[in-house]
């Protein structure tokens, strides 16, 4: 390779303080969760042993569940999706993985 081609390669995109901190914030969401689920559970029932496990499930299911819809709601993944029967159609056509490719 010569060095004009290793120049020419763009510099990789740094992610912004928003998106470095997007994981402590669905951290921090569930164990406020867990927390409140924790302390309702003793309040209830008075048992310490309890209200730890009902928080930590509370947390890990949180978690789980905000995990996976911040995944549901963020459409830039599609931006950058082939198709690869088609690569010309639009991003995230439906269908088109079952044309025919010869066109008939």
């Amino acid at each position: 390779m010569t060095e004009d081609a290793m120049n020419d390669t763009p510099a990789p995109r740094t992610p912004s303080w928003r998106e470095r901190l997007r994981p402590v914030e669905l951290l921090v969401l569930a164990g406020i969760f867990g927390v409140f689920v924790g302390v309702f559970v003793f309040m209830g029932t008075r048992e310490w042993g309890l209200a730890l496990i009902m928080a930590a499930v509370a947390f890990i299911a949180s978690l789980v569940i905000l995990a996976m819809l911040l995944i549901a709601a963020n459409p830039s993944y599609e931006q950058d999706r082939v198709d690869p029967v088609d690569p010309d159609a639009p991003s995230g056509g439906a269908g088109s993985v079952h044309r025919d490719p010869h066109g008939h």
